[in-house]
């Protein structure tokens, strides 16, 4: 789930001043290491020039030896030098640590040594390195501590400050939040409703998103209206259409050509009906729920059949129904008939001879048929809206398979084609459904439809 506004926040200024206390830190270690071995060499190199002058003064000066500061005097050679200083020990008597280190500053693990040889004789100072480290990060570490504090500080305090600027920002996104789309409540956002420290940014975006929420409700209102009073209006012509046509039909006194008319214009009524009851079903918001029922698909099966005859009138074209299951759905059985007429208009008026085939599956309905088929090409662009496979045939809308596809992702019946050119095309709509097996024989010829005149 994605994070809101104030963790977003909270977690910049925890990294901002996760990394400014990391630099801090490296550098501050930086800074003590490096000073570290500067101050101790100085120093030691300035406590052995002292003690060097003044042992030109005065032979006998003992090396330096303090609570901290050893000093060691060891005679150089085999012929050691008459004037040993007070102090002076032998080369045995010597530290074993240091025994072995030549002139130079050596830092071991416990010692800083500086090693010093004139006038025959060996000079070994040495300063614990723990001293050393206690005054380095005296030094060093009580500032890095209230560098620390001061941005911690300065981040909380930012952070805080920036929350608070941000609070009713994140208040409006939950008031949106809770909206009804459908009803959006824009009540919630009167100036007087919003929180005391908002700003004039803030109270902007609040009327901003009011006067959307009012656009909402009305476009909401508008296409409710519309689907309600759409389906009335635009059915009626087609009704009076259709009736009409039923009762010209019986006219015996009509010409053959005048039937062949007719039985177009009934044909172009009956596609303009399924493309109405198509975009009022697809009109409809997506979490609205459609009336359901249960129904037989093999029902609707016969139904579609039957309305798709007047498409075979004198085509040599064998329709018939494969499949011995029995399939209830609890839908709206509409939605599939709109789906499976749309696939066996195309298969009718693309077949002018062989076989069109309906198969009834417990899981699935396929069409298929032994039409002109698609090429690869052509049955990649098959469901664009609008795309016709034979751009030369008038009759063909483009939208078949287009509407068929919607139809199939809202309702939850997913369609798939398999073509091949010159062979012919299969459709397959799946579904899940309650399995009601019955007596129903493998294969159901169904006799084309005869010429009426």
């Amino acid at each position: 789930m994605p994070q809101g506004l104030p963790y977003k926040l909270r977690y910049a200024f925890l990294l901002q001043v996760t990394m400014a206390s990391i630099v801090i830190v490296a550098g501050t270690f930086a800074a003590v290491s490096s000073s570290k071995y500067l101050l101790s060499k100085q120093a030691l190199q300035s406590e052995a020039t002292y003690y060097w002058q003044q042992r030109a003064l005065d032979p006998q000066r003992a090396p330096p030896d303090t609570e901290i500061l050893h000093g060691y005097a060891v005679a150089a050679g085999k012929s050691p030098p008459t004037d040993l200083p007070l102090g002076a020990i032998e080369p045995s008597d010597l530290p074993i640590a240091l025994r072995s280190l030549s002139s130079g500053l050596h830092d071991l693990p416990d010692l800083l040594v500086l090693v010093e040889k004139r006038d025959g004789l060996v000079l070994y100072l040495t300063y614990p390195q723990a001293q050393l480290n206690r005054m380095s990060f005296a030094l060093v570490g009580i500032p890095m501590l209230l560098a620390l504090l001061a941005i911690g500080a300065s981040s909380w305090f930012t952070y805080r400050m920036t929350r608070q600027m941000m609070g009713p920002v994140h208040w409006l996104a939950g008031v949106v939040r809770r909206w009804d789309p459908r009803d959006p409540d824009i009540a919630a956002l009167e100036p007087d409703k919003l929180p005391p420290e908002s700003g004039s940014e803030t109270r902007e975006l609040a009327g901003a998103l009011q006067r959307m929420g009012e656009r909402m409700r009305a476009f909401v209102h508008r296409e409710r209206d519309f689907t309600r009073d759409a389906s009335h209006e635009l059915r009626t012509p087609l009704t009076v259409i259709r009736v009409a046509s039923d009762m010209l039909q019986d006219d015996p006194d009509l010409s053959q050509r005048a039937l062949r008319w007719l039985n177009r214009i009934q044909t172009a009524g009956r596609d303009m009906e399924a493309v109405i009851d198509a975009f009022l079903l697809l009109a409809r918001e997506n979490d609205v729920e459609p009336q359901r029922e249960d129904f037989d698909v093999r029902t609707v099966v016969d139904e579609e059949i039957e309305k798709s005859r007047p498409l075979l009138v004198g085509k040599p074209v064998e329709l018939v129904v494969t499949g011995d299951a029995t399939p209830r759905l609890h839908a709206l059985p509409r939605v599939l008939g709109l789906m499976l007429g749309n696939l066996l208009a195309n298969a009718c008026t693309y077949t002018e001879r062989g076989l069109i085939e309906i198969g009834i599956y417990n899981d699935q309905l396929t069409i298929s048929d032994s039409g002109i088929g698609m090429s690869a090409e052509t049955l990649g662009k098959a469901f664009d809206p609008f795309f016709r496979g034979n751009p030369s045939d008038p009759s063909g809308r483009g939208m078949g398979l287009s509407i068929v596809r919607q139809l199939g992702e809202r309702f939850g019946w997913p369609v798939t084609l398999e073509s091949e050119s010159g062979v012919g095309t299969k459709a397959t709509i799946r579904f899940k459904a309650d399995h009601h097996h019955g007596p129903h024989p493998n294969r159901h010829p169904i006799d084309p439809p005869t010429d009426p005149g």
